[in-house]
C-alpha cells in the first residue's frame, strides 16, 4: 500500500460514520446504504488525490457523499424499479419514540434531493455556514431553506 493509498484508508476510516448517515438519510434499505456508501467512497478516492484541503476533509467528505447520494436517486428514480418486499420488519419497534422517529423519516424521505441533503447536515448540527460551504449555497440561504423546509415538513400528512 502507497502512502495515498494509506492516507486514504485512514480518512474513510476516520469518517465512516459521516458517510454511513448520509446513505442512511437517502434509504433504509441495509442493501442501498450499502451500495450509497461504496459509490461514494469509489467517488471520493476518484478525487482524493486532487483533494487540496483547500476546506476541511469533513467538508469534502460530506459534499462528495451528498452528491453521490443526490445522483443516485434521480438516477433511481428515473428507471422506476419495483423494489423486493418481505412486507415485515422482524426489527420493528412500536413504542412512541421510534413511531416519531419513523414519521419523521418519512417526510424527509419526501423533501426534493438537496433539501434532504440541508436538513441531514441541519440535524448534524453542523454550523450555517459550513452547511453552505457543503451544498453551495450562501448562509443566509441556508437559514432561509430551512425555514421553508420545516414549515413544509410541519403540513405534511402522513
Amino acid at each position: 500500500m502507497n502512502d495515498l493509498e494509506t492516507k486514504f484508508a485512514q480518512t474513510i476510516k476516520k469518517n465512516k460514520s459521516t458517510i454511513y448517515t448520509v446513505c442512511y438519510m437517502f434509504s433504509k434499505d441495509a442493501d442501498e446504504v450499502n451500495d450509497l456508501f461504496q459509490e461514494s467512497v469509489i467517488n471520493m478516492w476518484r478525487g482524493f488525490e486532487g483533494f487540496e484541503n483547500r476546506s476541511d476533509v469533513k467538508t469534502w467528505i460530506y459534499r462528495v457523499t451528498l452528491n453521490t447520494c443526490i445522483s443516485l436517486e434521480r438516477k433511481k428514480r428515473r428507471t422506476n424499479t419495483e423494489p423486493l418486499s418481505m412486507n415485515i420488519n422482524l426489527f420493528e419497534d412500536h413504542d412512541e419514540d421510534t413511531k416519531q422517529i419513523d414519521m419523521l423519516h418519512k417526510r424527509i424521505n419526501r423533501l426534493r434531493p438537496f433539501d434532504r441533503a440541508i436538513v441531514l447536515l441541519w440535524l448534524e448540527n453542523i454550523p450555517y455556514e459550513e452547511i453552505g460551504q457543503i451544498v453551495g449555497i450562501s448562509t443566509t440561504n441556508v437559514s432561509s431553506r430551512l425555514f421553508r423546509i420545516k414549515e413544509q415538513l410541519k403540513k405534511m400528512n402522513d
